[in-house]
């Protein structure tokens, strides 16, 4: 099972995807900082100061400016998110984040599916902040 969101920023996607994979961008509107450039085939360890906490992503596949793929989670419970961007035009962009994964017989399914959600709406508005208002201060303002 899937869980899609969908965002439009008012940026080329060249910004957007820049965004993600430039280690001193991601903590405008992320996690804190990215261990290094993301790139196809790389192991990625992402920080995360406000919970003292590290994520480590594989990053399954690139194409520039329109799609990154990763897996994260542990061996029994791995998902796999996609980040698709559509440019609209000059400075419209449409991203979609989809994350599979989710298994449909879990007792706690509908809330783990709330809790994801709320996740990349919150990590999506930080982005459209960031790159349209420049606002960089938003992503550690979320308590959980």
């Amino acid at each position: 099972m899937n869980n899609l969101t969908k965002m439009s920023i008012l940026k080329p996607a060249n910004e957007v995807f820049e965004s993600f994979v430039d280690p001193l961008k991601i903590g405008n509107f992320w996690f804190t900082s990215s261990s290094e450039r993301w790139e196809q085939g790389k192991a990625i360890t992402l920080i995360y100061d406000e919970y003292n906490a590290t994520v480590d992503i594989k990053v399954m596949e690139i194409l520039e400016n329109e799609k990154i793929v990763f897996k994260w989670g542990t061996p029994e419970d791995e998902h796999i998110v996609t980040i698709s961007l559509k440019e609209l035009n000059n400075n419209h962009t449409i991203i979609e984040v989809n994350e599979e994964g989710f298994k449909e017989n879990d007792e706690e399914l509908i809330s783990k599916l709330i809790d994801n959600k709320e996740g990349w709406v919150y990590m999506l508005t930080c982005l459209k902040g960031f790159l349209e208002f420049g606002i960089s201060d938003l992503r550690s303002g979320i308590v959980k």
